[in-house]
């Protein structure tokens, strides 16, 4: 302390002999003192001085999977590149007695993987079916689509009469850029033009991908294909697969 002191001083008596005086440090802020004994300038932060660190600021966004607002402490850019980080596609450490090209569709955790060879599998980020309209089950891909017209079934246009009966393929379709039909039903594998709902329960039923991955899944996946899809009760002993 007796040091500290002289160091102080001497700034003191330095800034009396250029006419100035510093003003007193506050919180957080750093000041250069001369050090006499050592010839050299060195930075000095009072004690008790240490920045106060502000709380981070609290966000509420709206969750379309519960249908309730959640609060955050992030930003909506910080929570959308979460998002996207999460349900990006990539190869992951897959154990099944599944075949390879087997596609196994976990609605609760919403992923879609692509059994591949040596344990792993092609992992896919999906937006599955809404409360009332969930399903699992095992399917074959009965057939293939490139930028697929979409005629909306008899009871979606009866829940929302302001839909057309008919929408020609293309960017504006929400059944995106490929689908991929499963058998007699009329649920699809399928593109949007919504990215956002990656990762949530809104669909009526159809599984849906981004348009670059369901393009990149259409490629990989012949007509034939077996599809299993897990529901809530569906016993996971059948697949065993790394989440991270």
């Amino acid at each position: 302390m007796n040091r500290l002191a002289a160091l102080v001083a001497s700034a003191a008596v330095l800034a009396l002999s250029i006419g100035t005086v510093p003003e007193p440090a506050t919180a957080g802020q750093t000041v250069r003192i001369w050090d006499e004994q050592n010839q050299r300038w060195i930075n000095y932060r009072p004690i008790g001085s240490k920045p106060k660190t502000q709380a981070r600021p609290q966000y509420r966004y709206f969750d379309p999977t519960s249908g309730r607002w959640k609060t955050y402490q992030a930003s909506r850019e910080e929570m959308q590149a979460i998002h996207e980080a999460q349900y990006r596609r990539r190869v992951v450490p897959f154990r099944t007695n599944e075949p390879v090209g087997t596609v196994i569709i976990d609605t609760q955790t919403r992923y879609l993987y692509l059994v591949q060879p040596g344990g792993q599998a092609i992992r896919y980020g999906i937006g599955v079916g809404r409360d009332g309209f969930t399903w699992s089950g095992v399917e074959r891909i009965s057939r293939k689509a490139e930028w697929p017209d979409w005629r909306p079934p008899a009871d979606m246009l009866a829940r929302q009469p302001n839909l057309p009966e008919f929408m020609p393929g293309g960017p504006e379709n929400p059944l995106g850029a490929r689908a991929l039909y499963l058998g007699s039903t009329l649920y699809r594998i399928h593109g949007t033009n919504q990215a956002w709902s990656i990762g949530y329960a809104v669909s009526s039923g159809c599984i849906r991908l981004k348009n670059e991955d369901v393009a990149d899944l259409y490629e990989r996946v012949p007509v034939g294909a077996k599809v299993i899809v897990l529901g809530l009760e569906s016993d996971r002993r059948l697949v065993t697969a790394a989440l991270n």
